[in-house]
């Protein structure tokens, strides 16, 4: 590794980039979460912090870092996820940084080793100032698949709030969408080609299952608007069935994906989707299907007069002399799930462009911004009596 000041955010950002940690969910065989996760360890036990390495699955660790000699109960959790999105496809040498033209370039830049950057400093500075409370600072696997290295976190700690350094742009986000995922297995019936009266054309009949589909989707684009998301929303993702041209196909299953927002629970949106289907066996001849439930997570909503955001809005003034955009989001992050624990969650990160694409960068003004910001929450949070 090249010799960084790791004292320093944007130097520390090029350190972390020079370790690959593609997401071996994602991609079979790449690296994953270890060598990621033994830098930052090991940078946090140089910097005096207690660390835990949480590792139920081989080789998927989250790293959790804790400021010690707290005199109060005052608790912030910091999160950023290490793990990336596939190397395959960038332009360039995906783990080698280029700073250039005030820019920081490689693969998680911006998604998100400068937001990890920025609350790694940020963590190590405010327990330099001699904080009272702690911060917690969880540096967690697979954010970019099923999130559950957050999830094994929540499950040994917790704080009183806690900020994501996502890429924000440098706006503050209060609010995302969830989502719920299901599989529609539309059954038919097995048989030659040439025996019409024997078989039943499962994929045929998904055809039915598409429009209504699209029908309660364009219904969705149609209802009341929440604050900063505007509505949920509802798409067909994959398409699987058959097995030959002279067949009649057995089975299609159709994948769907539900974008919701807060109001929107799982439940309802399953029930939304079984009544389609049911109405499709009441009005197609020979339509038979299986609803299958898949991974659900809950939107993110956080009051914009809660203590943390009343935080960031006045640090980020303090230290830029602009006010913070407050916002929302369409994607979905770990917050939600931090929020779901019962820990009241934020997002604010660095700007750039470029998450999961060729091209990928992060500002160094936007990386030092997010560290400054974060420093004086973290200090102004657990100093409070």
């Amino acid at each position: 590794m090249t010799n960084y000041n790791l004292n320093d955010p944007v130097e520390l950002l090029c350190a972390l980039t020079e370790i690959n940690s593609v997401n071996s969910s994602l991609v079979p065989g790449a690296s994953g979460e270890s060598e990621i996760a033994d830098f930052i360890s090991s940078w946090f036990v140089a910097r005096n912090f207690n660390v835990t390495r949480l590792e139920t699955k081989v080789g998927r660790p989250s790293i959790v870092a804790t400021s010690k000699d707290a005199t109060n109960n005052r608790k912030i959790m910091l999160n950023g996820h290490m793990d990336t999105v596939t190397i395959a496809s960038y332009a360039g040498e995906a783990i080698v940084p280029v700073r250039r033209d005030g820019n920081v370039y490689g693969r998680g830049t911006f998604d998100m080793k400068g937001g990890l950057a920025a609350m790694m400093i940020a963590a190590y500075r405010a327990s330099q100032s001699g904080i009272k409370g702690q911060v917690i600072v969880a540096a967690v696997a697979d954010e970019e698949h099923a999130s559950f290295g957050t999830e094994e976190v929540l499950k040994e700690f917790t704080a009183d709030v806690g900020l994501v350094a996502e890429p924000t742009m440098l706006g503050l986000t209060i609010a995302h969408k969830g989502f719920s995922w299901f599989d529609i297995i539309i059954h038919g019936r097995a048989a030659h080609g040439s025996r019409h009266d024997l078989g039943v054309d499962a994929i045929s009949k998904a055809g039915h299952a598409l429009v209504a589909l699209e029908s309660l989707s364009q219904e969705i684009l149609t209802r009341k608007k929440v604050e900063f998301l505007e509505t949920g929303s509802l798409h067909a993702s994959i398409i699987k069935g058959g097995e030959e041209v002279s067949s009649y196909p057995a089975e299609c299953t159709i994948s769907i994906e539900r974008r919701t927002v807060p109001g929107e629970t799982h439940e309802f949106v399953t029930e939304e989707i079984r009544e389609v289907l049911i109405n499709l066996v009441a009005t197609v001849p020979d339509f038979n299907y299986t609803l299958v439930e898949g991974l659900a997570r809950h939107p993110l909503q956080v009051s914009p007069d809660h203590e943390i955001v009343k935080s960031v809005e006045k640090h980020f003034k303090s230290h830029t002399g602009r006010n913070v955009e407050i916002r929302g989001e369409w994607y979905w992050t770990d917050a939600a799930l931090m929020n779901d624990a019962g820990i009241p969650s934020v997002l604010f990160g660095v700007d750039g462009e470029g998450a999961h694409a060729q091209l990928e960068w992060a500002t160094e003004s936007s990386v030092h911004t997010v560290t400054d910001v974060i420093t004086s929450v973290v200090v102004d949070w657990c100093n409070q009596t």
